[in-house]
């Protein structure tokens, strides 16, 4: 019998078993193949909408198309829901917003549309080019973020499902800055994050977005499934996605979407398969479990376009963690300390080391064609007594060193560059065979010394350490000091440089790239919908947040910077597919 939305809510909100992961062939995960017509046994449940995943994309896709008058549904496959939002701050980067109106600031859209397309296409962009160097439909996209972000915002709060208010770094009290503040194309480089108004920082903010949502939407009877799986599309005979099958353990389950289904499923950081092809260098991934990549194949099969699978939202990862288990509890994110450098194999400096950790990853990747090698395929984090004592508890210092099972401690650096090369002799089948060079430990002596005396004048000629707003602020966040430290206030110009101590002893953590999560996916265009090989939409199937090709392409455009463009994308798809 078919069930239709709102009844035997037990049934609804039931489900047994987390189905696993779908296999991958050739680097893509196999499905079953899109149905073409409705099975003959009719459907299991039937709605206006169906939003699948239960994190900010599908969130905000539900809320989006119950207000507009359809009846939805939302399914997620976990047994708890909210995705990786729910482990993220929860910040929401968004141009124009409400706080802005409300502060007479203007954030006009033609610089933030070029900013966006400066930082996240930076070898296609062209000021110069009405659509900046981009294709029609990429260009749409984009501007489609600025022209719907802040109505995505005003939309939840003015139906209640959450409210919203600036995001501070509460060390200074001030707004925070952009990861690409200093760009001159960045009119207003800080205060577009925002975060939950209740339930805010960083231990639930993003648990409260994605509660707050699901609260709105249960309180409207909004049936919401658990341990659901979707497996594929269904379609009519013209081609049409009018629904889904699923499996609830291993009870399959039919669910029709007269208007269309929204797909807000996450990436594919946890599909080895798959990161073996298009991400060959990340080691671990703060994503949930739950990010496996579902949405590809199910798009493959129904027509997909695929866009740019390679991209992610990045971070460093401590090695030793990210080898012992691939889903880690923490990225490296900024790193603490002001007596401290990162440094590649040959014992080099190769990045700033203050930049936020989506640029700052993209360290890892450089390829050296004279040596047929990634150079900095890992990095090694030396720092002193100084900055441990500091600011421990800052990751991935600890507190207590014992807290740090993959900490390296030596008398002299001596003793220290001997355990790095120790330890990455035991993990040489697992990383390439990265081994230090002989000439790194005259390298990284020389580039200590080179930076003392950059910290003493306050100036990075390399790198340009603290420079920007960016760097000095965001250390501020992450380099609290510890309570009880006996280490000064550094008197240096520069605060995020402090001279090494001349004696030991000295620490390292060898650090790996990671993700946040994936950002590689189908491609869509401005109103959410996903589109065919040729180009054209594929009705009735629609898609925001990480399960796609990043509307903002590489660029993390500032805190929130995920999370902000899957608010904006899953109300684009909610709209859209209730008024479809």
């Amino acid at each position: 019998m078919t069930q239709k939305i709102g009844i035997d809510r037990r049934r609804l909100l039931a489900g047994a078993g987390v189905a696993a992961a779908a296999a991958a062939t050739g680097g893509v995960a196999q499905a079953a193949t899109a149905v073409d017509t409705p099975a003959a046994g009719g459907w299991d449940f039937e709605c206006d909408v169906l939003c699948v995943g239960s994190g900010a994309a599908a969130g905000s896709a539900a809320v989006a198309a119950l207000t507009a008058g359809s009846k939805v549904m939302l399914v997620e496959k976990m047994p708890i829901l909210g995705g990786t939002t729910a482990k993220s701050g929860g910040v929401t980067w968004i141009f124009n917003h409400f706080i802005f109106r409300e502060q007479g600031i203007s954030d006009p859209k033609d610089d933030a549309l070029r900013y966006t397309v400066r930082y996240g296409y930076p070898r296609q962009y062209n000021p110069n080019s009405p659509t900046l160097g981009l294709d029609e439909n990429r260009y749409r996209v984009v501007e489609a973020f600025y022209d719907n972000g802040s109505a995505a915002i005003d939309h939840l709060r003015e139906t209640g499902a959450v409210q919203f208010k600036q995001f501070r770094l509460f060390q200074v009290d001030q707004p925070a800055p952009d990861y690409a503040d200093h760009l001159p194309e960045n009119k207003v480089p800080t205060g577009r994050a925002l975060e939950p108004a209740v339930g805010s920082g960083s231990t639930q903010g993003g648990g409260s977005l994605a509660a707050q949502m699901h609260a709105f939407l249960k309180a409207k009877g909004v049936p919401i499934l658990t341990r659901t799986r979707v497996t594929r599309l269904v379609k009519d005979a013209s081609g049409r996605v009018i629904g889904a099958e699923a499996l609830q353990g291993d009870k399959p389950v039919r669910i029709k979407a007269a208007k269309g289904v929204v797909f807000g499923t996450g990436g594919y950081s946890h599909n080895v398969q798959l990161c073996d092809v298009h991400q060959p260098a990340v080691y671990g991934s703060c994503s949930l479990p739950g990010s496996t990549g579902d949405f590809i194949p199910i798009a493959q099969e129904a027509g997909a376009m695929i866009g740019n699978m390679g991209l992610g939202w990045r971070t460093q990862v401590v090695l030793g963690e990210a080898l012992k288990t691939r889903g880690i509890g923490l990225g490296a994110f900024v790193l603490p300390g002001d007596s401290m450098i990162l440094v590649n194999k040959y014992g080099k400096r190769v990045v700033n080391e203050k930049r936020d950790y989506n640029d700052r990853t993209q360290a890892h990747f450089w390829y050296d064609p004279a040596h047929e090698e990634y150079p900095n395929h890992l990095m090694f984090m030396l720092f002193d007594q100084r900055s441990i004592d500091a600011f421990g508890g800052a990751f991935p210092f600890p507190v207590n060193k014992a807290e740090q099972p993959h900490l390296i401690e030596g008398a002299n650096w001596d003793e220290v560059f001997g355990k790095i090369d120790a330890q990455l002799a035991g993990w040489a089948d697992r990383t390439g065979g990265v081994r230090l060079a002989e000439s790194f430990a005259g390298n990284a002596r020389q580039a200590i010394a080179n930076f003392n005396g950059y910290a003493k004048k306050g100036v990075d000629p390399e790198f340009g350490r603290g420079n920007y707003l960016y760097d000095r602020q965001w250390h501020l966040l992450f380099s609290a000091r510890r309570a009880g430290t006996t280490q000064p206030e550094n008197p240096y110009p520069n605060k995020t440089m402090h001279p090494f101590a001349a004696k030991g002893p000295f620490y390292a953590l060898i650090l790996g790239p990671g993700t946040l999560d994936t950002a590689g996916g189908p491609q869509i265009n401005a109103k959410a919908q996903v589109l065919a090989a040729n180009g054209q939409p594929i009705p009735g199937l629609y898609a925001a947040g990480n399960c796609i090709a990043a509307p903002t392409g590489q660029a993390y455009l500032g805190a929130g910077g995920t999370i902000g463009p899957a608010v904006t994308f899953g109300y684009i798809a909610g709209k859209t597919a209730a008024a479809s």
